[in-house]
């Protein structure tokens, strides 16, 4: 077995590559080094690196004590919100994706974009957080906390970024980062028929991935 401080050392080697990299000055001496395909390979592979050793080191942990009582209806409640989300960021061009510049033009928020700019992090951030809560061990700590930790200040990376461009400030004024803020301040629109298929979508895999989470994480849900 692996001691747990491997998880943590893990988990910040996964945060510096995505954000200690793409979110600092390096990325542009990286870029104008290797160009703008092959800073995004060398990113890619680093990237693939550190979670599969983050998945390694947390796999090969123990997973013991705990820290606190794990509370198992958490993601119960929330992992339906959280794939919801992550559908939904995937059945609709996002400007806020790598490459995706071109997308800000015209009416660029629509489907789930309408909730948040970013659902894919929001559900990502869900999913981490809400299995730190149905864990909670130290390992689970450093694996969960790190992944949601990204996803979290991603966001606030990603809007960064995107704000240098000129088309950025009118789909950011018609979006939020925090869901359903531009909703709720009449920036935007709900349009429930635009949810049918991340729903239709969701819901099954819901399903589905409650009955193989023991395949998938090699403990069923209690």
């Amino acid at each position: 077995m692996i001691a747990v401080q491997w998880v943590w050392l893990a988990g910040l080697a996964f945060f510096v590559t995505h954000l200690g990299v793409s979110s600092t000055g390096l990325r542009g001496v990286l870029q104008a080094r290797l160009g703008a395909q092959g800073y995004l390979g060398l990113y890619s592979a680093f990237a693939f690196v550190t979670l599969a050793l983050l998945i390694f080191t947390y796999t090969h942990t123990p997973h013991a004590p705990l820290t606190w009582l794990p509370l198992y209806a958490v993601p119960k409640l929330v992992m339906p919100v959280a794939l919801l989300f992550i559908v939904g960021g995937f059945t609709v061009p996002n400007p806020t994706a790598v490459g995706a510049e071109g997308k800000l033009s015209g009416e660029a928020a629509r489907g789930m974009l309408r909730i948040t700019r970013h659902p894919v992090q929001w559900g990502l951030l869900l999913w981490a957080a809400s299995h730190v809560l149905a864990n909670g061990d130290a390992a689970s700590i450093g694996f969960f906390g790190s992944m949601g930790a990204v996803s979290a200040l991603g966001m606030l990376a990603m809007d960064h970024r995107k704000s240098k461009l000129p088309e950025w400030p009118q789909f950011a004024d018609a979006t939020s980062l925090v869901p359903f803020v531009a909703i709720a301040s009449g920036r935007n629109r709900f349009v429930p028929g635009e949810l049918v298929l991340p729903l239709a979508i969701a819901a099954p895999l819901t399903v589905a991935v409650w009955f193989a989470h023991i395949w998938i994480a090699g403990v069923a849900i209690p």
